[in-house]
C-alpha cells in the first residue's frame, strides 16, 4: 500500500504540471467542447498505456543485480532528479492561455492527434521507465506492477477528461493558475525524493 501511494502520488503530481498533452486538451476543449476533446484524451491515455507496458515489460527481462539493471536504475535516478529540478526552476513560469483551433475537429482526428502528441513526447517514456525502476528496486510483484500500470493509465484519462470539462470555466482556470506554482514545486520535490530513495537503496547493497 505504501508503494502504491508513493507511485500514485508522484504520478498524479506530475499530471498536475501542464505539458504538451495538457495544452492539446485545453485547446481542443476551448475550440470544440469536452466531447470534442474526449478523443484527444483517449489518444493520450492510449499512448501512456503503450509507454507503461513497454517500460514495465522491458524492465522485467533485466536480471536484478546485473550491471544493466543497475545502469537502468541510475539512469532513472538522474532523470527523476533532472525533471524535479526543472519543475522547481520553472515553477510559476507556465501560462494557461490556449488558442482555439480553427475548423471543425473530428473525434477520430482528435484521437489520433492525442496519441501522436503523447507518443512523440520522450518525457513520457523516460518518466515511466524511471517509475518502473523504483518499483523494480523494491521487488514489486508482477501482479502489483500490472495494477499500478492500469491505475496510471486510468489516472491519465480521468485527469485529461477533468481538464476538458473544467478548462472552459474561467473561474476554475484562474484558480488553477494561482495554484500552479505550488503544484510544480510539490512535483519537483516528490520526484527528487523518489530519486534519492532509489539512490539510497542502491548504495545500501
Amino acid at each position: 500500500m505504501q508503494d502504491f501511494l508513493l507511485i500514485a502520488g508522484a504520478h498524479f503530481l506530475a499530471l498536475l504540471s501542464p505539458g504538451p498533452d495538457f495544452f492539446l486538451v485545453a485547446r481542443s476543449s476551448l475550440a470544440h467542447g469536452w466531447r470534442g476533446a474526449s478523443g484527444a484524451c483517449i489518444g493520450i491515455a492510449l499512448a501512456n498505456g503503450v509507454f507503461i507496458v513497454a517500460a514495465f515489460g522491458g524492465l522485467s527481462v533485466l536480471r536484478p543485480g546485473s550491471m544493466a539493471f543497475v545502469l537502468v536504475q541510475l539512469a532513472g535516478c538522474v532523470y527523476l532528479m533532472y525533471l524535479g529540478w526543472l519543475f522547481l526552476r520553472h515553477a510559476g513560469s507556465s501560462g494557461l492561455e490556449a488558442t482555439p483551433a480553427s475548423g471543425q475537429a473530428h473525434w477520430r482526428a482528435g484521437l489520433l492527434t492525442g496519441f501522436v502528441s503523447a507518443i512523440l513526447n520522450p518525457k513520457n517514456a523516460l518518466f515511466y521507465v524511471s517509475l518502473a525502476t523504483v518499483l523494480a528496486s523494491r521487488h514489486t510483484s508482477a501482479g502489483a506492477m500490472v495494477a499500478y500500470g492500469a491505475w496510471m493509465a486510468f489516472a491519465v484519462l480521468a485527469w485529461d477528461m477533468a481538464v476538458a470539462l473544467a478548462i472552459g470555466n474561467a473561474a476554475l482556470r484562474q484558480r488553477f493558475a494561482r495554484a500552479l506554482p505550488l503544484l510544480e514545486r510539490a512535483s519537483g520535490v516528490m520526484l527528487i525524493v523518489l530519486a534519492i530513495a532509489l539512490l539510497c537503496k542502491l548504495a545500501a547493497r
